[in-house]
This record gives structure tokens, C-alpha cells and sequence, in this order.
């Protein structure tokens, strides 16, 4: 459930970014992770964060712990923020570079906001085209 006192913040096309919440005398910006992506500022510059940040991130390639031995290279599905009494959720898939060949790859659901083992790629995590 979202807070009320976060703000949404959307793009000029109305794509939402993400909020803004009140922190002290500051606020915070949250994108759309639910994450914190700006310490307390003034509201301008979480503004300017969320849009430095923006939504091209969804596109990369994360990584997803706690599901195999090694954490697993993933893409995001679906995002879906809470709202009102409805939980949110996020949905990864096992990178499948594409395949069309392959049978779908595996799908994990995830609360919202995301869990912290949910995150971006690393030094030295697994590219998933080298064999261990």
C-alpha cells in the first residue's frame, strides 16, 4: 500500500517515474522499485532525480538472488505499484538473450517494493554467456 503522503511524479507523456515523500524538511524521491533514489533534497531536485533516473533502467539486465546457487541474470516483466488496498508486485524472467527458440523462460513474482536481492548487475556476476 502506498503511503499518502507520496506524490506521484510523471514524465510530460504521463509515464509515472516514480514519488516524492516528505522527509524532515526535505524530500525524498522513490522510483517506480519503490527504492529510494535521492537522499532528503528540495523538492525540485528529487523532481530532477526521478527524472535523471528515468525508466530506461527497466530494460537492463538485474540480477535475482536467492533463487539458484549463483543469482540469476533476469528481466523485468511487469511493475505494478501498489494502489489502495491492492498489493503490488513485480515480475522478472530468467534472460533468455532473446530466444524466440527456447521455451518461455522461468518467471518470478516478487513483492513490491522490490526486494534488495533483486538488484542491478555487478562486477563478476555471471554474464550468462561464459560456462563455470
Amino acid at each position: 500500500m502506498l503511503p499518502e503522503d507520496w506524490t506521484p511524479h510523471r514524465r510530460d507523456d504521463g509515464e509515472l517515474l516514480g514519488w516524492i515523500r516528505p522527509d524532515g524538511e526535505g524530500w525524498v524521491a522513490i522510483d517506480v522499485l519503490g527504492r529510494t533514489a535521492s537522499a532528503p533534497v528540495d523538492w525540485l531536485d528529487a523532481e530532477a532525480a526521478l527524472e535523471q533516473v528515468g525508466l530506461a533502467w527497466l530494460a537492463d539486465i538485474w540480477m535475482l538472488e536467492g533463487e539458484a546457487p549463483e543469482p540469476l541474470r533476469v528481466r523485468f516483466v511487469e511493475v505494478t505499484p501498489s494502489e489502495g488496498a491492492a498489493a503490488g508486485r513485480v515480475v522478472v524472467k530468467v534472460d533468455d538473450f532473446g530466444d524466440m527458440q527456447r521455451p518461455p523462460a522461468e518467471r518470478f513474482t516478487l513483492p513490491w517494493p522490490a526486494p534488495s536481492r533483486l538488484r542491478p548487475v555487478r562486477p563478476g556476476d555471471p554474464d550468462g554467456r561464459t560456462l563455470g
